[in-house]
């Protein structure tokens, strides 16, 4: 009786294996099967190429992607307008993806390994035409799982604009959008196929804007107060302050209005400053100490300044459990090979400038559990990770050696190379959004860890006060 007791067991233990793996190999066929699709809506993002609150067109694509897929779609939340979330189910757990489609300012290039201008302004060299596309393949696809299995719950993407350096997540989080779920999902462009237990820099960023006086700069330059000089001034303390600081700090700035022409007394400047670090209490103080460099150099040229707080994140909280269970899926799921035309093209491109000779194969390999080379960025996902528990992924949708922001990146994004790291990324957030549904346990491990990292007496306060979206900060 008792064998007989042990067989039945074991025969249902491995019929639910059966069933959870036919699940699995069904959802990774329906996603492969609509490759080009997927493709085409990818390309047309990479094509639209809008900076951070300027996606119109790219957020109503994927809008009506979900529509038409079943989802119910809200627009415009947290006071964005290219922001939406998107929900298809009732109940617990509720299990959200994150999308992203902002591009990037001055990175206009053609799909060839050499730099050409396509004549845009901007470009996706972070590849999130290829991330809102992957995850909004990966919703759809879980939301067809639950439809012919009747699982219970609610599967949420979020639309999420302005990543790069606008901080849109930060304004959904203060919505309280994101609380709505159990754990969130997401995964980002890279040069190989990755899970780790990484984090981000915590960063801050701001416009610093100096008024003064025009005269003529040879006939009354004593009547002028330089606004560049204010700048100049600013960014050389800035400067000087590099060596005060922890050494994993980044401090980073351009000029983006130096005035006119050379022989007018600047009445007017700009200066846009990012500040970086592992953590954000360190990224708070040399911020302060950045805004009396903008004081001291007002006061030194007799100018006037103005600040204006842009963007503001914290750094990724990781989560172990889910780490662990999103590379499992990744390992299913596994990389992809190079035909002969993307071989080509990879070993051209990897001749060029800025480029590191990496193994072309690491397109087919899994790489779990090790830094992810990303997490030098920052990343308003980092807010994300502190009001509920999150893990992502990296894919390979760019030719192994490849540095983010590049043209490079921009080029391998619009082509095949691309689209293929962007399916295994929607794969695999689709595995392991059906993981969580169907192991509720998944779900409170990853919570219990969560609640224990992040402390019992955390209050979330975002690093962007209550000042409202940035919506002009690419203007």
């Amino acid at each position: 009786m008792k064998k007989m007791i042990l067989f039945v067991a074991v025969l249902l233990v491995s019929l639910t294996a059966f069933s959870q793996d036919s699940d699995k190999l069904r959802v990774i066929k329906r996603i492969n099967s609509l490759e080009s699709t997927y493709g085409q809506i990818a390309q047309k993002i990479w094509n639209y190429a809008e900076v951070g609150y300027k996606e119109k067109q790219s957020s109503l694509l994927l809008q009506e992607t979900l529509r038409q897929a079943g989802f119910q779609v809200e627009a415009g939340v947290a006071d964005i307008p290219t922001a939406f979330v998107a929900t298809f189910g009732q109940g617990k757990p509720v299990i959200g993806i994150m999308a992203e489609y902002d591009a990037l300012p001055g990175l206009s290039q053609d799909t060839i390994p050499a730099k050409r201008s396509l004549g845009g302004n901007s470009g996706h060299a972070c590849g999130h035409h290829l991330f809102g596309t992957g995850s909004v393949a990966a919703a759809i696809a879980v939301k067809e799982w639950m439809k012919e299995t009747g699982q219970k719950g609610t599967i949420k993407l979020y639309g999420c604009p302005a990543e790069e350096g606008g901080s849109g997540k930060v304004y959904m989080v203060r919505a309280g959008l994101f609380s709505q779920s159990d754990v969130m999902l997401h995964w980002h462009p890279n040069d190989e196929n990755t899970v780790s237990a990484s984090s981000s820099l915590a960063n801050k960023a701001g416009k610093f804007r100096f008024y003064g006086l025009s005269s003529h700069a040879a006939a009354s330059p004593e009547r002028g107060r330089s606004a560049l000089d204010a700048v100049e001034a600013m960014d050389h303390m800035a400067n000087l302050l590099r060596e005060h600081v922890p050494s994993s700090t980044r401090i980073h700035y351009v000029i983006t209005n130096g005035g006119k022409a050379p022989n007018i007394v600047p009445d007017y400047a700009e200066v846009y400053y990012y500040v970086r670090s592992p953590q954000r209490d360190i990224v708070m103080d040399v911020w302060n100490r950045i805004e009396k460099a903008a004081e001291g150099a007002a006061l030194g040229t007799g100018t006037r300044y103005e600040a204006e707080l842009i963007g503001g994140v914290y750094e990724v909280l990781p989560n172990e459990h889910l780490v662990g269970t999103m590379g499992n899926n990744l390992k299913t799921v596994g990389g992809y090979t190079l035909n002969a035309s993307e071989l080509a093209f990879a070993k051209q491109i990897q001749q060029t400038p800025g480029m590191q000779t990496v193994d072309l194969a690491t397109t087919n390999q899994i790489f779990l559990n090790h830094p992810d080379p990303s997490g030098g960025g920052s990343t308003d996902v980092g807010d994300v990770s502190w009001v509920v528990p999150t893990v992502g992924l990296g894919a390979a949708t760019w030719v192994p050696g490849t540095a983010a922001h590049s043209w490079q990146a921009v080029a391998a994004g619009g082509m095949t190379i691309g689209r293929k790291g962007m399916l295994v990324a929607a794969k695999t957030l689709a595995l392991t959004a059906i993981d969580l549904f169907k192991k509720p346990v998944l779900i409170e491990d990853a919570r219990l860890e969560w609640l224990n990292k992040r402390g019992a007496e955390f209050q979330y306060k975002s690093l962007l006060g209550d000042r409202k979206p940035a919506l002009n900060y690419r203007d």
